[in-house]
């Protein structure tokens, strides 16, 4: 489980703990949060470990999903939720193209990387195994502005690789995409108030997603009764995007 240690990750990594599974929870440069879900899994009853990784290069991808391979004896299920956080804190002050290379070599080059080498692994192993990419839903529809047109970009193209990924893994690995809407993550949290109820406003359902929405998908697509379901693209949205 990449990019565990905080939002829609962490959600997905407790979600996937809670049903039994022994979790590898990865970060590039925050180890106190990665632990302290590590740690909350484990006060649950599950199982955690803590693994850093710098998903930005070919290199540091494969080095994390062999060392993923060796600790873990096997890989069932890789999620690819990792992704270059280019909209709060000094980053969202860059210009278009550092945010760009940015989201390139994170988002789209380290989700290509690290299904490369997993899938790789799960075709030799008796049981295959399932990788669940993250794209986001407006890449289908578009939206204005600069950070969006950049982020429909990059997401788009794991969109686009991850249905022709299942194509060349079948029937072996099940490759799937997760496309959250607005879910309340830490960009939600620090939105303008009034952004903020113009967006559950203008959801069908009502109100921003929670984490918790998107770990839900991604249980089913992970688990057994999604085994007929492969290369599709499930909207966690509220209906924003239909």
């Amino acid at each position: 489980m990449t990019g565990a240690s905080s939002g829609i990750g962490r959600a997905i990594a407790e979600a996937c703990a809670a049903e039994g599974a022994s979790v590898l929870l990865t970060h590039r440069a925050s180890p106190e949060r990665a632990q302290t879900v590590a740690e909350a899994i484990a006060a649950r009853g599950g199982r955690a470990q803590v693994c850093q990784a710098d998903l930005a290069t070919r290199d540091g991808c494969e080095r994390l999903v062999a060392e993923a391979s060796a600790r873990l004896g096997h890989l069932d299920v890789w999620i690819n939720n990792a992704g270059a956080d280019v909209l709060t804190g000094e980053a969202a002050t860059w210009e278009w193209e550092r945010k760009l290379d940015t989201l390139l070599a994170v988002d789209l080059k380290g989700t290509i990387s690290c299904s490369y080498a997993a899938g790789e692994i799960m075709r030799g192993q008796e049981r295959g195994g399932t990788i669940l990419n993250m794209s986001w839903d407006h890449v289908v529809v578009g939206m204005a502005g600069e950070n969006p047109q950049l982020f429909a970009a990059v997401k788009g193209g794991v969109l686009a690789f991850s249905k022709s990924l299942a194509r060349a893994l079948a029937p072996e690995v099940r490759v799937n995409v997760l496309c959250p809407g607005w879910i309340e993550t830490s960009f939600g949290e620090q939105a303008d108030r009034e952004f903020h109820r113009s967006v559950a406003d203008d959801t069908p359902l009502g109100r921003w997603g929670d984490p918790r929405d998107v770990a839900n998908a991604a249980i089913y697509l992970a688990s057994p009764e999604a085994a007929f379901v492969t290369g599709q693209a499930i909207n966690v949205n509220g209906g924003v995007v239909m």
